[in-house]
């Protein structure tokens, strides 16, 4: 075994070689693969080998429809068959719910170019005449898809890469990683020793063991899942002597089982509650093509619908029930790109889709690995998106639920109860007992919205119109066991309580909790130099300015979006998405100098956010200040350090809503004194709490982007139309020739903002295709009902020539067109007269 390669990739299942074969073609082929036993014995080995393009993220629905195409270039280019059983795949609709979510779908799909054609019964009667179709509604099916056979797949891989000169070590086990003085990796294995510039942990269900190794807590455990296959059904058999093609892959989503032909008979894939974890300190180190005792009581719900739906599935005997490991992380998504902390150690992990994800997720990581950045933004894989909170208790309640809800519907709303409340502000008690109903951001409680007294939703209204399985449609009841919201694609029963807060914000003042934004202060005396070299507008050179400051891509890309504040001389406070806490920190920590003249201090858990805005918020600020807060004195995007009654903070006059406020940076153990204060004095003023949909309900009126929607690698920070916060004469900066790279040869998108007509019921959400007489020509990003202009709203990435105000288009809302028009941007006080009132 050689004792040196560019890239190490331990793990031989279908997503390890995938990344080998992706890094040999991006021209590393000295890259090196080690397997413990033979490829694909972990869990490659019993996958169903399913390719569902069907997926509502944006950026992994891109993995996944990669994939699908690799595979049949992969099959010609290494002369292998790969077994793509290309039988298309079908999701029936039983519920109103369910079919809002395909219709939905159906538009990220044309965005993102996978073909779906929507199915009448009598449709699927044709296409799949084995199956009832009492009960439904309608159903999508996606032509180009199907299965395959993954170890065939990966075995072609394996060629693949090693035509391009890779190598794979199988039988060989690895024993130890450490990183050298030098930057580089040696990788201890019983065979000997290789060291590498990159490590690429692939181990599936070993990845919290090889984690350990480097001293990472990788999110990741796999839970059992169970297939049955049956004996040969004689209907099946007669298709197949007559000729006929395959049924098809048959997915009833609203009782959560995939179904398709195998060998003459039928496989069952049902996804049912109470799986468990497995595997919690990995697999036994002699574990190889290991399956676990079948539980089919677990699976009686599902079997039972499947013969309802089937009834050639109840007509033969069960010849196999598979029980095998999937790996799986909190929210389902894999984890793929760098390991926090680390320099040059990747994960491609948790892939609990990893057939369909592997051509994809392989593709991008070599991308990130070679090219400093991936193409497609991977934020939604982004490893380091779940923080030090995600602990191995967290993770068993968490990817038990992301393993009971693969195919519950999966609301715009959708906020999952397990293991919650983990991360609490001090004035969680207080805003639930005046009526919040919380969501979920990195670990925190953040109040959504705040339901009057008394409010309650019936069973009524939460009925599906379905004896379904999958009825998931509400948030989790309160303590007394009320449920207080409604899920729902389109204007649920939050809409006018969100509405209420936005009007007593623009009348009167509204308190809102931000603790959850990511804090980090950079100091020393190389604090200014570092920042105006990263960042791509000016730092202000006045203390006690605040400037918004975007770190890009080397090709103009947006990575992170910061508030910038020099809080004291050479010390300045960084505030980002509450969200993107790890990412954002681990960035500024692979740029800060190795001199020692930068220093990195999180902040997050230490510092409070409460937000005041609204035309009286200056009013009851100053009965707690003796600061003075006039406009000359305290002008919009400024901060400066205050006492708010007994509570010193940083008070920086901005916030996300468009109204004249200030965010209130302090300690957080006087968070609650703070609070109290600010609901007291403000009282005579009409203070209310809103939450952070009222908050987005304004950004939007105000035309304000967010990471990833409007701001992404993916597009050009001018695409974003960020240009006033781009200084390229400033000098140099990260991303500053992308830029103007850009400016010089054309943007290939423009953000625009746009008003939609005819909408009752259902506002764009964001990833709807937008058209000009029926030629798709950008999609929306965000939207929603602006409750101060009385529209509803969209935002989007339109073709430059066609966002420019006035400009006649069309949109499509959960299936129907609706006309649109491009407006200025911020259509609520484009002028920023009461911000800066």
């Amino acid at each position: 075994m050689q004792t040196h390669a560019r890239a190490v990739v331990i793990g031989g299942g279908v997503v390890g070689v995938s990344t080998l074969y992706h890094l040999a073609k991006k021209g590393w082929t000295d890259s090196v693969l080690i397997e413990r036993k033979e490829l694909t014995s972990g869990s490659t080995w019993h996958a169903a080998g399913l390719l569902p393009l069907f997926n509502m993220s944006y950026s992994v629905g891109q993995l996944h429809r990669y994939s699908v195409k690799f595979y049949h270039e992969l099959q010609e280019e290494t002369g292998m068959n790969v077994g793509f059983s290309v039988v298309s795949n079908i999701r029936l609709a039983r519920t109103k719910d369910r079919w809002d979510e395909f219709q939905y779908y159906a538009g990220i799909a044309e965005t993102i170019g996978v073909k779906v054609k929507m199915l009448t019964p009598a449709e699927l009667k044709e296409i799949w005449p084995l199956c009832e179709t009492d009960g439904i509604l309608g159903a999508i099916q996606h032509p180009e898809d199907g299965y395959i056979q993954p170890a065939d797949l990966t075995q072609a891989l394996a060629k693949g890469a090693r035509d391009r000169g890779a190598k794979i070590h199988r039988n060989t086990t690895v024993t130890a990683i450490e990183q050298l003085p030098s930057g580089e990796w040696k990788v201890s294995t019983d065979q000997g020793d290789i060291v590498a510039e990159h490590v690429v942990s692939a181990t599936g269900n070993f990845a919290r063991r090889t984690g350990r190794m480097v001293g990472l807590d990788i999110p990741v455990i796999p839970v059992e899942h169970q297939y049955i296959v049956t004996e040969a059904h004689p209907a099946i058999m007669a298709r197949k002597n007559q000729g006929l093609p395959e049924m098809g892959v048959l997915r009833e989503s609203d009782s959560a089982w995939y179904m398709r032909e195998e060998a003459g008979g039928l496989l069952l894939g049902p996804y049912e509650k109470g799986a468990p974890c497995c595997y919690l300190d990995g697999p036994d180190d002699n574990s190889e093509y290991e399956l676990f005792q079948e539980e089919l009581d677990r699976l009686m719900p599902h079997i039972e619908t499947a013969i309802a739906r089937v009834p050639a599935f109840g007509e033969v005997g069960i010849k196999k029930v598979y029980n095998g490991a999937i790996a799986y992380t909190p929210d389902g998504s894999p984890i793929v790109g760098p390991a926090p902390g680390l320099t040059n150690f990747w994960l491609n992990e948790g892939h609990s889709f990893g057939i369909t994800a592997a051509g994809g997720a392989g593709w991008q990581l070599a991308e990130w690995m070679a090219d400093g950045m991936p193409t497609v933004d991977m934020v939604g894989v982004d490893p380091r998106r779940f923080g030090p909170y995600a602990t191995e208790g967290y993770l068993i309640k968490k990817n038990e639920e992301a393993y009971a809800n693969v195919f519950t519907t999966h609301y715009p709303d959708e906020e999952r109860a397990a293991a919650r409340p983990l991360k609490t502000s001090p004035s969680y008690d207080r805003q639930k007992a005046l009526g919040a109903v919380f969501g979920s951001v990195y670990g925190w409680e953040r109040a959504n919205w705040f339901a009057p007294a008394g409010l309650s939703v019936s069973k009524e209204e939460l009925d599906l119109g379905a004896d379904v399985l999958t009825n998931e449609n509400h948030a989790p009841a309160d303590a007394e066991g009320v449920i207080r919201e409604k899920w729902s694609f389109r204007r649920s029963n939050y809409f006018e309580h969100v509405g209420n807060e936005v009007k007593n914000v623009t009348e009167k003042v509204g308190l809102l909790d931000l603790t959850a934004f990511a804090k980090m202060e950079v100091s020393g005396p190389g604090a200014r130099a570092f920042l105006d070299a990263i960042l791509a507008n000016r730092i202000p050179k006045a203390r006690g300015r605040v400037a918004l400051c975007h770190l890009l891509t080397e090709t103009g890309g947006v990575r992170a979006e910061f508030t910038v504040y020099e809080w004291a001389p050479g010390r300045f406070y960084l505030v980002s998405a509450g969200g993107y806490e790890r990412i954002d920190h681990d960035n500024l920590a692979r740029l800060v100098p190795k001199d020692g003249s930068v220093t990195l201090r999180p902040l997050t858990e230490a510092l409070g956010v409460l937000v005041i805005a609204g035309p009286r918020s200056r009013e009851l600020l100053a009965k707690l200040t003796r600061a003075d807060l006039s406009n000359a004195a305290f002008p919009w995007l400024t901060g400066k350090a205050i006492d708010v009654a007994e509570v010193g903070v940083h008070a920086l006059r901005v916030n996300f809503v468009g109204e004249l406020g200030w965010e209130l940076h302090h300690p957080i153990g006087m968070q609650n004194r703070l609070y109290d204060a600010l609901l007291a004095a403000g009282e005579e003023f009409g203070i209310k709490p809103f939450g952070i949909r009222a908050m987005n309900a304004m950004a939007l009126e105000k035309s304000y982007r967010q990471l990833p929607r409007e701001m992404s690698i993916e597009y050009n920070a001018l695409e974003s139309g960020l240009d006033r916060f781009v200084q390229p004469k400033k000098g140099p900066f990260i991303g500053r020739e992308g830029v103007l790279k850009a400016e010089a040869e054309g943007l290939r998108w423009r953000f625009a903002t746009m008003e939609v007509d005819g909408v009752t019921d259902a506002d764009a959400r964001g990833s709807e295709p937008v058209y000009q007489n029926g030629e798709l020509i950008g999609r929306a990003t965000n939207g929603g009902f602006g409750w101060r202009t009385g529209k509803s709203l969209a935002l989007a990435m339109l073709r430059p020539d066609l966002a420019v105000e006035g400009t006649r288009l069309t949109i499509k809302i959960l299936g129907r067109l609706h006309d649109a028009v491009v407006v200025g941007e911020s259509p609520f006080d484009p002028e920023n007269e009461r911000l800066r009132a």
